[in-house]
């Protein structure tokens, strides 16, 4: 299972908000670059940056941040960016910066032919963000919800192409109480592209919980405030999930050990 350090980016700086909320931010890093080379340092493969500001705004705000974090780890690291990314020349700019994939979100649910044709033109790179308040999908930076629910957004946009979905409990996110495994479980069991988890990770044992869930396509965990808080070592995490791990969890029927 892939491990995806979160850096989300608010006027430059790296922060954290509690349930999406733009009022309830706490600034990690003035410098965004430090915890990406922090991060890539522990050994993580991958880096998932979010441009709050562009979600809100549908501007690439934080481009240059982006740029200079993709400049600071090199070419040999792994970068998906989301956030207010709605047309093909904002994905076409960041994969030129170097980013391996392009997260979509408000576009999906409000133009979902333009992902259609955004996956045909860049197989591979297009990743659908679905971030569900009870189930509903949120857009514009979760400030707005929609009459679309997540599995039917999950199921039309595998159908499209996308190269995976990151599912987000808004709920949940930010307040290290734990991912929502029902609701995981029910996307990947309906959809056939891999589902990355997010929202709410605040231990270890979080992160094995989704080992059980990986035989059903949950292949990716995206971690934020618990690794900048500590409750969360990376290396110990991406050691217990990773390729050389001692033993797999049984898939998931329903109850495991860590429900």
């Amino acid at each position: 299972m892939d491990i995806f350090p979160a850096i989300d980016l608010l006027g430059g700086r790296c922060v954290r908000l509690f349930q999406g909320d733009y009022g309830q931010s706490e600034t990690f890093y003035e410098d965004p670059t430090v915890p990406a080379l922090q991060w890539i340092g522990a050994g993580a493969s991958w880096l998932h940056l979010v441009d709050l500001d562009g979600a809100k705004t549908g501007e690439p705000v934080n481009q240059g941040a982006i740029a200079a974090i993709a400049a600071a780890v090199g070419p040999d690291v792994k970068i998906q960016v989301g956030g207010g990314i709605r047309s093909r020349d904002r994905i076409k700019a960041l994969l030129d910066l170097g980013v391996t994939r392009a997260i979509v979100g408000t576009v999906a649910v409000e133009q979902p032919e333009l992902v259609q044709e955004w996956c045909a033109e860049f197989p591979g790179q297009i990743v659908v963000g679905i971030d569900a308040r009870n189930g509903q999908v949120a857009t514009r930076g979760w400030l707005e919800t929609s009459a679309v629910t997540a599995i039917d957004l999950g199921q039309r946009m595998a159908a499209a192409g996308a190269a995976a979905i990151v599912y987000t409990d808004i709920h949940r996110d930010g307040t290290l109480t734990g991912p929502n495994r029902e609701a995981l479980r029910e996307l990947a069991q309906a959809v056939s592209v891999p589902i990355v988890a997010s929202g709410g990770i605040g231990s270890l044992t979080d992160v094995l919980g989704l080992l059980s869930l990986e035989p059903l396509g949950v292949t990716g965990v995206i971690i934020g405030k618990a690794l900048y808080g500590g409750q969360v070592d990376l290396k110990e995490a991406l050691q217990a999930v990773g390729p050389n791990r001692l033993q797999d969890v049984p898939p998931d029927l329903g109850q495991s050990a860590f429900a």
